[in-house]
């Protein structure tokens, strides 16, 4: 029936029949990778959804599925009392430690030697600590673990993670009031992915030295949608304020969070003895490397509800748990010397060559140093003996400098003038320490991403030039600059092209049409195009209105070049600009290469304002 013949009470009994659908229809895609439904009836279900409540605004359920994707930015965070506070736990290095925190236990409790004291054994994930709460079965608010008195109230990103349930499932079993305790975590793949993303995409975005600072880093979005386009993960581990409850035991609980739709680490284990944790604790060590998330340890909680009562907590931390901690996979080496790799966005970053060593059965040869401005926080030298930590599959840093065994003639580092790969000038930006090549539209580790910028859809749009038609011309050396799209027509590119497997005169053809098409372009839209730092499509206009031409912001740029000049004023001045932009924007026209090939665009496009 259509949403707008429907009566109010029909509408809230069909949402409140799709929040319980499209919630068991997420938990099975996104938890169990096992769903039963095609994705086309999948997305009519959310279209029913959405329709009924563009229609009835005001029954929006709490639980709704249209939560996930991301609710308006919110201007700061709300603090969150955490009526049950979240502390942190002891820790044990050894295996005398684990004996020792069982004797413990046992003596407060007044048991004899012979009596079993059953623990849950949980993978410490490397994460960030949240509390759900839910009243009545109902998810309405998330915080973050803060100083453990109070946190964060990160309730609307919370919302976006499609593995955390709105509405309990076992409705009959869920306490009026229960706090959900658990660790919210990007997985190593997702980790690298997103990293290599922010890469891709240049100097706006940050990248994260581990998954736990992505994961964090993504909760702290003040914009929901950021959060709600991360990869992020939750396990539940255990719970805050709780109305009655029905437990017994710490396993029984982690049943029933199965039950209410949580994911609880599948590794969970019951052990009985000592004998059994440090076996356990063994192969975790073991297969730690091969897990999709970080762990860095194992956490040990007495299994029995009523014994955690009497055991109770100390200042800090429970007296019924512990956290045995893996070794540290860390190790000394020298430094012989210190390499530059270039990004596809340009980006230097500073690579530490290390005298080979073993960590963790893997050999290591090679260190990140992320920029110069950590490398001058830490004082790394060539020649340095640096202590090296690797932690799962993440790229290994140096965590510092033996600084007893520097030797006496080593220099203090010194970022490159001039890039590594196609030799054009380096810029080193006021804010962030970060060095880049000024060359992107020549140089070879970025040529390929810039060319795809290029002819994107916001530049100038050549859509026979995408992605994958892009790439065959130049593997083929057809393309090399922006310049070369636009003399492809040339009678010696038509018989490279048409020799090349899956191309023809008649797509040949077209593509010359279309490249036709573009060479009339406005000013605004070839600054995008050109990819210059910081320059986007708003700056790009900007930048066009103020200048009117090519011609005079080129001149323009070079008189910029003296910071004490009116031009270079007179750029800052603009809105949007500022410092970091400004010096972005002027050294780009100062390199040659750049110069050159604007040389030759002007020759060949025909510019509108």
């Amino acid at each position: 029936m259509p949403v707008e013949n429907l009566e109010e009470d029909q509408a809230a009994h069909e949402l409140e029949c799709l929040a319980r659908v499209l919630s068991e229809h997420d938990q099975l895609y996104h938890l169990l990778d096992s769903p039963t439904v095609r994705d086309d009836v999948y997305d009519s279900l959310r279209a029913r959804n959405a329709a009924l409540e563009t229609y009835f605004p005001h029954l929006i359920r709490p639980d709704s599925s249209s939560r996930r994707i991301g609710a308006p930015a919110i201007e700061s965070f709300k603090k969150v009392w955490h009526t049950v506070p979240m502390l942190s736990l002891n820790n044990a290095l050894t295996e005398e430690d684990v004996a020792a925190f069982l004797s413990r236990v046992r003596q407060f409790l007044g048991l004899s030697r012979d009596v079993s004291v059953p623990v849950i054994a949980e993978p410490k994930i490397d994460g960030v600590s949240v509390s759900l709460r839910y009243e009545n079965g109902v998810f309405v608010q998330a915080s973050t673990r803060g100083n453990s008195i109070e946190g964060e109230d990160i309730t609307e990103n919370l919302r976006t993670l499609k593995e955390l349930p709105f509405l309990l499932k076992k409705t009959e079993n869920v306490p009026e009031i229960l706090e959900v305790r658990g660790e919210v975590y990007m997985t190593k793949t997702e980790f690298a992915a997103l990293n290599s993303k922010h890469a891709a995409m240049g100097e706006s975005c940050k990248l994260f030295s581990n998954p736990r600072n992505a994961a964090a880093g993504s909760l702290r979005q003040i914009d929901p949608c950021i959060t709600a386009a991360r990869p992020l993960h939750f396990f539940a581990y255990a719970w805050g304020e709780v109305h009655n409850p029905h437990w017994d035991t710490h396993w029984e609980f982690l049943e029933l969070l199965r039950g209410f739709g949580f994911m609880v680490n599948p590794l969970v284990h019951r052990c009985e003895t000592l004998e059994a944790i440090l076996e356990f604790y063994a192969s975790l060590v073991a297969r730690r490397d091969a897990l999709s998330y970080e762990i860095d340890g194992l956490v040990y909680k007495v299994d029995r509800v009523e014994w955690q009562r009497r055991l109770g907590f100390m200042s800090r931390a429970p007296r019924w748990a512990i956290a045995h901690k893996f070794p540290g996979e860390q190790a000394c080496t020298v430094i012989e010397a210190i390499t530059t790799s270039v990004s596809r966005s340009g980006r230097l970053t500073p690579v530490a060559c290390l005298r080979p060593i073993t960590i963790g059965g893997v050999k290591i040869s090679q260190a990140t140093l992320h920029n110069e401005e950590e490398i001058a926080r830490k004082d790394v030298r060539v020649g340095d003996t640096v202590i090296i930590r690797r932690a799962g599959s993440v790229i290994p840093q140096v965590v510092g400098v033996v600084a007893a065994m520097r030797p006496k003639d080593t220099q203090p580092y010194q970022g490159p003038a001039v890039c590594p790969i196609c030799h054009s000038l380096t810029t080193r930006e006021s804010e962030g320490g970060i060095r880049r090549c000024t060359g992107g539209l020549i140089c070879a580790a970025q040529r390929i991403e810039r060319l795809k910028h290029f002819v994107s859809r916001n530049a100038f749009n050549i859509t026979g030039l995408r992605e994958k038609n892009l790439e065959t011309l130049y593997a083929e050396g057809l393309i090399r600059s922006p310049a070369d799209i636009f003399r492809l027509e040339e009678q010696d590119s038509i018989k490279s092209i048409t020799a090349i497997s899956g191309w023809g005169t008649r797509s040949a053809s077209k593509l010359f049409e279309k490249i036709r098409a573009k060479r009339t372009v406005s000013f605004d839209r070839l600054l995008y195009a050109l990819g210059i730092p910081h320059v986007g499509e708003v700056l790009a206009k900007t930048l066009a209105a103020h200048y009117g031409n090519l011609a005079r912001l080129r001149v323009a740029m070079v008189a910029a070049q003296d910071r004490t000049s009116d031009a270079w004023h007179e750029l800052l001045n603009i809105p949007m600009v500022g410092r970091l932009k400004g010096e972005a924007i002027t050294v780009f026209f100062a390199e040659q290469h750049n110069s050159h090939i604007l040389d030759e665009l002007e020759k060949l496009l025909n510019l509108q304002l």
